[in-house]
């Protein structure tokens, strides 16, 4: 996918000055700390430079003073950058005078912050219509587009309500609708979802993915919570002091931590619930109803493996055959294995593994299905224990390199 946001060497500071000693020390290696110390400047962002592609949610993580925020800010220059450049698409936005700036913001960037900042006095539909408001469109047409936002955030029919009478959660789904109705090409979620109970919010992180693959907006989404991070993204940025440690994908963040920091907070993540099938999926051994058990034996020998799965004329898995069943039909002399397939489970390659340990009572191993329900592959029981149980020792891993390192 093209890049839609580049963000390329972008520094902020804080303070009276910032452009001068504080900058000087920065790009000479000085901690934020010591730059605080000497200068009374913080740092908020230091030198960031991320590639956001189109249709993406990528999201930045971190706890607070971070610099996640103040990023955020400078992408549509809440925040002046200090130093380096933010371009979207064709345009550099940090070069953009003060009236383009407000058209570039009016017109591709849509803001969801973390407190709902709804008009007490306004029902909804005004209060999703405001930014068309602004924009000049006529009373019509912006009411009717208010109207399609609300209902693709599933508020339909609450148009007339006041936000008092609305929860939390349909108060942040308003604060979504007012941003969705501009119709922008990028969104900008600033801890969006971060005052909500529990519930509510993982209903939220699960409305905006549905949304979002509809719509495919651009979405740079701010959060502190990992777990919600590597729920929605794409991609994830995990900062600390200002600095990027590490951009991946969720499975990059979670398998592969490139740094003591990153590794700390994935050692309490559940692996399950990050990791898809996709990432413990193999090669299926395969094999035709009609086959003999000879064939059978052949097909399991070849792969390795104790148990085959047996397709239809189309490829779709009808249950799987065991090595052990087979071998006795053979013993037997029974040509047919029809009546040896026991009944497996099929999930699909986007199915979080936490959503596949109850399949495995039967220590047999699950059909991996495309779209269409044909057999693209096959998970085995011990490869998913083995595989969450190399997640758990990373982090064990590098705490003890780091204790070495310590002791030399």
């Amino acid at each position: 996918m093209p890049t839609k946001i580049k963000i390329e060497s972008v520094i902020k500071i804080f303070g009276d000055e910032p452009e001068g000693e504080a900058l000087e020390l920065l790009r000479a290696g000085h901690s934020k700390d010591v730059i605080r110390e000497i200068t009374g400047h913080v740092v908020g962002v230091d030198n960031a430079n991320i590639d956001i592609e189109e249709g993406e949610i990528f999201v930045v993580m971190g706890l607070s003073g971070s610099g996640k925020s103040t990023l955020i800010r400078c992408v549509n220059r809440l925040y002046e950058p200090t130093a380096g450049r933010i371009v979207v698409d064709d345009t550099d936005v940090t070069a953009l005078d003060p009236k383009k700036l407000q058209v570039f913001r009016r017109e591709s960037t849509g803001m969801v912050f973390q407190h709902f900042a709804l008009f007490p006095h306004q029902d909804i539909r005004s209060n999703v219509a405001f930014g068309l408001k602004v924009k000049g469109m006529d009373r019509a047409s912006r009411m009717a587009a208010a109207e399609r936002a609300l209902a693709l955030v599933g508020l339909g029919g609450y148009e007339s309500s006041f936000p008092r009478q609305l929860s939390g959660g349909m108060q942040q789904r308003v604060g979504l609708a007012r941003a969705l109705a501009t119709d922008p090409d990028i969104l900008l979620m600033d801890e969006a979802f971060s005052a909500l109970d529990p519930l509510i919010r993982r209903q939220m992180q699960d409305e905006l993915m549905e949304i979002q693959s509809e719509l495919r907006k651009t979405i740079l989404f701010i959060t502190h919570d990992l777990n919600e991070a590597l729920r929605v993204g794409s991609r994830v940025c995990i900062m600390k002091d200002g600095a990027i440690h590490q951009i991946g994908t969720p499975e990059d963040i979670l398998m592969r931590p490139e740094t003591d920091y990153v590794a700390e907070f994935v050692q309490d993540v559940d692996q399950g619930r990050v990791l898809a099938v996709e990432t413990v999926r193999e090669d299926a051994v395969m094999v035709a109803a009609n086959a003999t058990p000879a064939d059978v034996l052949q097909a399991i020998d070849s792969g390795e493996t104790d148990a085959a799965h047996v397709v239809d004329n189309d490829g779709r898995p009808l249950g799987v055959v065991t090595r052990e069943s087979v071998e006795r039909a053979r013993a037997s002399g029974t040509s047919d294995v029809k009546g040896l397939i026991e009944a497996t489970p099929a999930v699909t390659s986007d199915t979080m593994l936490a959503k596949v340990y109850q399949l495995f009572e039967s220590g047999l191993p699950v059909a991996v299905v495309d779209g269409e329900g044909r057999l693209i592959g096959s998970v085995q029981p011990l490869e998913v224990l083995a595989e969450l149980g190399r997640v758990e020792s990373i982090s064990e891993q590098l705490e003890l390199a780091k204790a070495q390192d310590s002791q030399t």
